[in-house]
This record gives C-alpha cells, structure tokens and sequence, in this order.
C-alpha cells in the first residue's frame, strides 16, 4: 500500500486561514482578519443586493486592498471570498465571465 499526496491544498478548521493562504498565493497580503471581514462583506452586500453583480462587488474589493493592488488581484480576491464564504454566490462571478 502506498501513501498518496493530495494535491489539493490543505484544508484547516479556521475558514479564515484557508482565505488568506489562497490570497497569499495570488501576492494579496495583509491583516488576516481585514481580509477576512472584507471577504464577508463581499457576500454581506450580494445577499442584500448593495451589489448586483461582480463588477460591483470587485470595485468594492478594489477600493479596500492595498494601494497598488491590480484589477486581476481584486477579481481573485472576490473568487476566494464567494468560494470560502458564500459558494451560492459563485454563479455571480460565473455570469461576469460569460
């Protein structure tokens, strides 16, 4: 019997951990909980419908990362928020891709 790697990656009981390992690996860095409050507020304003749609939503992602942060920074940001957070939210950010 063999021992196999999993290739995914590791998977902790803190939610918020995961979050910001996933960003770390797109040069987003920061507070932990910043991100995470951010990541959640994301979901927050797509559940009360502040933002239709994930343009809005990666806006207001935009205007809270660091200076310098890039647009395709702020989409992966939304992307690792909606599938740590919210994954019923995903088909929003499947709809801008189209």
């Amino acid at each position: 019997m063999s021992l196999r790697r999993s290739r995914s990656p590791r998977r902790h009981a803190d939610p918020d951990v995961d979050f910001a390992n996933e960003l770390h690996t797109y040069g987003i860095y920061g507070q932990k909980d910043y991100n995470a409050w951010i990541g959640k507020i994301a979901c927050k304003r797509l559940y009360n419908g502040v933002d239709q749609d994930a343009y809005k939503s990666a806006a207001f992602v935009n205007m809270q990362l660091q200076k310098g942060s890039t647009t395709e920074q702020s989409w992966q940001f939304l992307g690792a928020a909606l599938r740590t957070y919210c994954p019923d939210k995903m088909p929003v950010l499947e709809a801008a891709a189209r």
